[in-house]
């Protein structure tokens, strides 16, 4: 799943998932959990097995840190039916979290997909875009990187 997509919520927190996005979905539901940065992320049921049975294999129960990362990411994971228009209710604590309104922005980062606040997603393209050269510059894609 890539690329950038509009999406409206409705008066009832509900988003209208992209067709280009949803003919992707196998079944009707998805995962959507809060991120790392201030958005939500969305997967399949099937990427979402395998990312929280890596995430739950890689962290344990007995660390501070670990249980921050599980409450945060595994715990407020949430199923969410897609109705036949194609549309999920996001409910209140999500959309609270990542400061959802109205106007959203849906990235598909391939195995899964971001939504933002459009206004948020702004910010923070703005405030990473001086260091997003830098970070460019320092990945090795074989074979486009320079010798």
């Amino acid at each position: 799943m890539t690329g950038e997509f509009r999406a409206a919520l409705d008066e009832k927190g509900r988003l209208l998932i992209p067709t280009k996005l949803r003919s992707e979905i196998t079944g009707d539901a998805v995962v959507v959990t809060k991120s790392v940065d201030g958005c939500l992320w969305m997967f399949t049921l099937s990427n979402w097995e395998v990312f929280s049975q890596s995430l739950q294999g890689s962290v344990g129960m007995f660390s501070q840190r670990d249980l921050m990362i599980q409450r945060r990411i595994i715990g407020s994971a949430m199923e969410l039916d897609v109705d036949k228009a194609g549309r999920i209710g996001i409910s209140a604590l999500q959309r609270e979290f990542a400061g959802l309104t109205k106007d959203c922005l849906l990235i598909g980062l391939g195995n899964f997909v971001e939504i933002w606040d459009e206004a948020a997603y702004e910010a923070y393209t703005k405030a990473t875009e001086e260091s997003f050269g830098p970070a460019v510059q320092s990945l090795n894609l074989s074979p486009w990187a320079k010798p």
